[in-house]
């Protein structure tokens, strides 16, 4: 039987190529843990669930335009007052994780994309389940209308959010106005500028944050834009007056 030199032996180029993208295979399976789990703070201040969902014999909610309501509570749904819905979900969801996506882009550049996209994939399985578990959406092709509806939406959010980021607050403002409440013309102008105070903050944290300290995948976002009351009050007293002077 004749042998074959180690350096030429199909098995070796095999291992040598494993070798070479080892890196690239651990850092794909480290980011796609971590992204599980930052995907998950994300979406926990906007989650809600849909009891009779459960219950094959009840039927689910809807309000006056047909869309499926759920039960939600904290900050987004008790005190702004939005409606526990998938899409009002998606929205809050998407502030969350532009907050996180600006830190990674942080990331050194041959990490940043690798990591994006996997935080991006992990959204969308995310919001297939809950379409699923939820909405009893169990039908593939109406699944993906609405995932490529949700995928148009997080193209916007980016846009306009970047956009707010780099234009100043006023921008920021009327980004969130336009996604967040639909552009709606009721809105509570101070609880709006809570949740432009909010960004800032926890883009700040994050800022300040390490590498390490966002990749772990243990991150936590900082109460909720409540928190801002405060802040917002004083300013626009200060406007106020300052209005009254001139």
């Amino acid at each position: 039987m004749d042998l074959v030199h180690p350096k030429s032996s199909p098995l070796a180029g095999l291992a040598r190529k494993i070798r070479e993208k080892a890196p690239l295979l651990t850092e794909t399976y480290v980011a796609y843990g971590a992204t599980e789990r930052l995907m998950k703070e994300c979406a926990r201040p906007g989650d809600y669930k849909i009891p009779q969902s459960m219950d094959t014999k009840a039927e689910i909610p809807t309000d006056e335009h047909g869309v499926q309501i759920g039960e939600g509570t904290g900050w987004w749904y008790e005190t702004l007052g939005l409606t526990p819905t998938f899409v009002n979900w998606a929205q809050i969801t998407f502030i969350h994780m532009y907050m996180l996506q600006v830190r990674i882009r942080m990331f050194p550049a041959t990490h940043a994309p690798l990591w994006i996209q996997h935080l991006t994939n992990q959204a969308f399985y995310a919001a297939e389940d809950r379409l699923v578990v939820w909405h009893q959406v169990n039908a593939s092709s109406l699944r993906q209308k609405y995932l490529k509806d949700v995928f148009s939406q997080w193209r916007a959010v980016l846009l306009s959010y970047d956009e707010g980021l780099i234009k100043g607050d006023a921008v920021l403002a009327a980004a969130v106005w336009r996604n967040l409440f639909g552009a709606r013309e009721d809105v509570d102008f101070q609880k709006l500028a809570q949740v432009v105070g909010y960004m800032r903050r926890e883009i700040r944290r994050l800022d300040l944050a390490t590498d390490d300290e966002v990749a772990d995948g243990g991150w936590a976002f900082n109460g909720d834009p409540g928190l801002e009351e405060g802040t917002v009050e004083a300013m626009s007293k200060m406007v106020q007056s300052d209005t009254a002077k001139a």
